[in-house]
């Protein structure tokens, strides 16, 4: 049974400053050098996953395997088909994971001599089409069967006692990192292409939704003609639960809009007898539009943008028809703003 040790209570507030700032400083360090000598093996295994044609199968024991969880989750977000094969499992039939001529194999294992790792070595070699290892030692088994080597070796790790992995565990994680934006550059992988692998996010939202996804229509979509009476429009206001309506010429085409200030500022003009005049005296002509293919995020724009801010923006069709309408708390609703007014 491990004993607790008790915590020295001499260790002041600035020692642990300086423990914390020596450890961020030498991992710092650590990440600079492999920098400073990456070489022809991180250009091999870029390229090697570029010509992939199957999966990147990313394995590693211990805390190499939960970097290799990482390293195959960003491959995987960036563009790059890839997943994590625990080495004990795959002992025991996760080899099969692996399609045959098609993916390659990126081990991590900082001394290159793990047990389990080894184990698969000879499985690994036979179906993955390439292996990559990533390690602390170009000498080890894994460097020796693998095809191309990454070497992420550190001066020491930022544990007193030499032992627990930190520095070398940070050099790991970065060094994949460097891997896969490396390959999503080459990919051109784009914020679109971003977008559609993370759709419930906030920049999959901004990306990808369209006015057309939020805007109001049906019912809740108001739509008069220049000729009907103003009380005609404010039933049709009031039944879609809206603060405007989309207002059409004879052919059926946007012609304008009338909203509930509109109606209010006619009265005041207008006296008794406003609610038998016609909506073509009250609109407001040649407003503000927006198409429902047009991203939601852009339509935010013009709300925050214009001279004169619309509260209300109809949505038309290529050939000038109303087809929706679209407020500002539609984006709010949408997660494409948020309700202080901050975008997402």
């Amino acid at each position: 049974m491990i004993e607790t040790v008790a915590p020295d209570n001499s260790v002041t507030s600035d020692t642990i400053l300086a423990s914390g700032k020596r450890t961020l400083n030498e991992a710092a360090d650590a990440v600079a050098r492999i920098s400073d000598r990456l070489n022809d093996g991180f250009v091999r295994a870029a390229q090697t996953v570029l010509a992939c044609d199957g999966r990147v199968v990313v394995t590693g024991m211990g805390k190499s395997g939960l970097i290799g969880r990482k390293i195959a989750a960003t491959l995987a977000s960036t563009g790059t088909p890839a997943l994590f094969l625990h080495p004990a499992e795959a002992l025991h039939g996760d080899l099969g994971m692996i399609a045959a001529k098609h993916d390659i194999a990126l081990a991590l294992s900082y001394s290159g001599e793990t047990d389990e790792l080894r184990a698969i070595l000879p499985a690994l070699k036979r179906r993955a089409t390439a292996l990559i290892a990533v390690t602390g030692n170009r000498e080890s088994s894994l460097a020796r069967a693998a095809d191309v080597v990454v070497d992420v070796s550190v001066p020491k790790e930022a544990c007193p006692h030499n032992l627990a992995p930190t520095t070398s565990t940070t050099a790991m994680i970065a060094l994949g990192d460097a891997l896969a934006i490396a390959v999503m550059e080459a990919r051109n992988f784009s914020k679109g292409d971003y977008a559609l692998l993370h759709p419930a996010g906030s920049l999959g939202r901004r990306l990808l939704l369209c006015v057309g996804d939020v805007m109001r229509t049906g019912d809740s979509l108001a739509v008069i003609g220049e000729a009907a009476t103003l009380a005609d429009a404010l039933f049709a206001i009031t039944k879609a639960g809206a603060g405007a309506a989309c207002v059409t010429d004879d052919r059926g085409k946007l012609s304008g809009i009338l909203t509930d200030g509109d109606v209010r500022r006619f009265f005041l003009q207008a006296g008794d007898g406003a609610l038998k005049r016609l909506v073509a005296d009250a609109m407001s002509r040649g407003p503000r539009v927006t198409s429902p293919e047009r991203l939601a995020v852009e339509a935010l724009d013009q709300f925050e943008n214009e001279s004169v801010r619309p509260g209300d923006l109809p949505v038309v069709s290529e050939d000038g028809r109303p087809v929706g309408m679209l407020m500002l708390k539609d984006l709010v609703r949408a997660g494409i703003v948020l309700p202080d007014g901050d975008t997402m």
